[in-house]
Order: C-alpha cells, then sequence, then structure tokens
C-alpha cells in the first residue's frame, strides 16, 4: 500500500477540562466520500497503531480522523487512567464535531469506527446523540466483560477496571437502544472480547440496516496481527460497507446538518456470516467480553 497517496496532519487540542489531546487525520486528494471518526482500543493511540486503518480508508476516498484518549498515546495525563468512561466519550464528541462543523465537511456522511473498548466509545457516542451518526464499523467490540480481571500488558488500575466493568455493563444492558446502520466484525477465535457478545448486538439491537461478519479462526487484532492476505480480506469488507452507505444524507441534513437529525440509511436488514478461505460459515451470534488472555499481539481492549 502506497503511504504517499493520502495527506496527513496532526493537531493538539485542549479538552474542557484543561488536558491536551493529540490528533491526527488522513485526508485522501481525491474528492472525500465521508468522513470516518476512529475509536481506539484500551492502551492503544491512533497515530501508529491505527496507521494502516486511517491510510487505507483515505487511500479509499475517505477523511479520516483520530484522537488519542486523556491518558492514551500522545495525548497527556496519567498512562491509561480512565477516572470516568463519560470523559472520553465526551473528548471525542466535541472533536468529532467540530470536524464536522468545518464548512468543508458539511453535508458529508459521519461515520463511526471502534476497535475493542473503541467500540464501545462508539456505541456510546450513538447513544449520546441516536440522530446524528450515520453509521458505525465495530471491530471486535467490547460490549461486556464477563470478568474483572483484565488481562493486558499492563495491569489496569482499580478505577480504571471498575469504569470499564460498569461501562460494559451499562452498553450490555442498552443493547436494545441501537438504531444506527452498524457493521460488527469479530474473530471466531478472539479470546479477548467474545464473539458471543457482537451476536447479541446483532440480535438485540433495533437498527434496520445491521450486519455482522464472523470471520472463522481469525483473532482479537482483525487489522492488526493477522496474515496479510486476512487483514486485506477484512478492510475489503469494511470499505465495501461503507461505500453502500456514503452517500446517504437527506436533504434536510445537507441543509442544515446540526439541526436536523440522520436518517438511518437504509430499511433493510443485512446479515453477512462470514467465510475465511477454507473455513466454514459460522452459526449463531455474537457478544464481547473478556475472557482471558490473547495469545496473539496487538489484542488491547
Amino acid at each position: 500500500m502506497n503511504n504517499m497517496t493520502v495527506e496527513y496532519k496532526e493537531e493538539p487540542i485542549k479538552n474542557s477540562r484543561g488536558a491536551l489531546l493529540f490528533t491526527c487525520r488522513w485526508l485522501p486528494f481525491s474528492p472525500t466520500k465521508a468522513l470516518v471518526f476512529l475509536c481506539h482500543g484500551y492502551g492503544m493511540e491512533c497515530s501508529g497503531f491505527m496507521k494502516e486503518c486511517g491510510t487505507r480508508l483515505a487511500n479509499a476516498g475517505y477523511a479520516v480522523f483520530g484522537i488519542d484518549y486523556e491518558g492514551h498515546g500522545k495525548s497527556k495525563g496519567d498512562r491509561c487512567y480512565i477516572k470516568k468512561f463519560e470523559n472520553i466519550v465526551n473528548d471525542c464528541s466535541e472533536f468529532f464535531k467540530s470536524i464536522c462543523a468545518q464548512e468543508e465537511y458539511r453535508g458529508k456522511s459521519r461515520f463511526l469506527y471502534g476497535e475493542s473498548m473503541g467500540g464501545a466509545v462508539a456505541l456510546l457516542l450513538h447513544r449520546k446523540d441516536p440522530s446524528f451518526w450515520n453509521g458505525a464499523v465495530l471491530v471486535a467490540p467490547m460490549c461486556k466483560v464477563r470478568n474483572n480481571k483484565l488481562i493486558y500488558q499492563d495491569k489496569p488500575r482499580l478505577k480504571t477496571a471498575l469504569e470499564v466493568l460498569r461501562t460494559s455493563m451499562s452498553i450490555e444492558n442498552g443493547l436494545n437502544e441501537v438504531r444506527l446502520p452498524f457493521f460488527v466484525l469479530h474473530g471466531e477465535a478472539d479470546t479477548v472480547t467474545d464473539p458471543e457478545v457482537s451476536k447479541a448486538l446483532y440480535e438485540k439491537a433495533r437498527s434496520t440496516d445491521k450486519t455482522i461478519k464472523l470471520y472463522p479462526g481469525m483473532w482479537h487484532g482483525l487489522t492488526a496481527g493477522e496474515p496479510d492476505e486476512n487483514v486485506e480480506m477484512v478492510f475489503a469488507d469494511i470499505i465495501g460497507w461503507l461505500d453502500k452507505r456514503c452517500n446517504a444524507v437527506t436533504l434536510d441534513q445537507s441543509l442544515d446538518p446540526f439541526d436536523q437529525g440522520l436518517e438511518e440509511c437504509s430499511d433493510n436488514i443485512v446479515i453477512s456470516m462470514a467465510k475465511a478461505t477454507g473455513g466454514t460459515q459460522a452459526n449463531g451470534r455474537y457478544l464481547c467480553g473478556l475472557k482471558g488472555p490473547c495469545a496473539r499481539p496487538h489484542s488491547a481492549m
């Protein structure tokens, strides 16, 4: 993949609590199809870990924007300490909406992209403003924690673990409140977040446009840590889903996108259970919880 075909920028911002946060963006040189906003996982960051994601999506014509949560990546704050999960959601909401308000992006479709714990952030952003987003891509989302013992590279503080547990329980209890179009992807061999939770999200969500895809034999890091051919397949699926929905903007939204709610992109339910090469189609449904240590790299929430 040629990284020179997109424009990359970094910019520091301050949140409402005065903390300096790192933001970045990948911009296509071709006309922008739509906007994609990245929500990274626990202990992760955007400019490095999600660089390939940003570059691939920008190469496909999307303007992609990321923010490192307070205490994560290049943002200031106690390392990986989450005092209140609402702070993460509010910081993302303020930054993402500031981008959407810019003249060049008004009227563009707006998509959330969340990996692992970032999937929880994306769902909470939808809950915060249900009519604002055109859709969400949820990669192995954290919708449920089955154990209160978090097994990652560094052991989270008790307050952080409790916040993650409280948030996951809230999301699990509110799956039937999800109404936006979404595409949830999960590796069947994931040992960090439970594919059964993604199935439950698919089954309980009230969205009229929802897709689930399961990848036999694949792990938690669908976009990193898998063989190249698997990563190519995952991104092809993601871009294909976005391309079918990137023009789903109502006339009212185009005229005044911040006073008018966004319509759901489709009234058709789409079910896509994945088949990896040589694999078999899985049966059943999915949800996302911690199950134990992960045997592959890049497996933080």
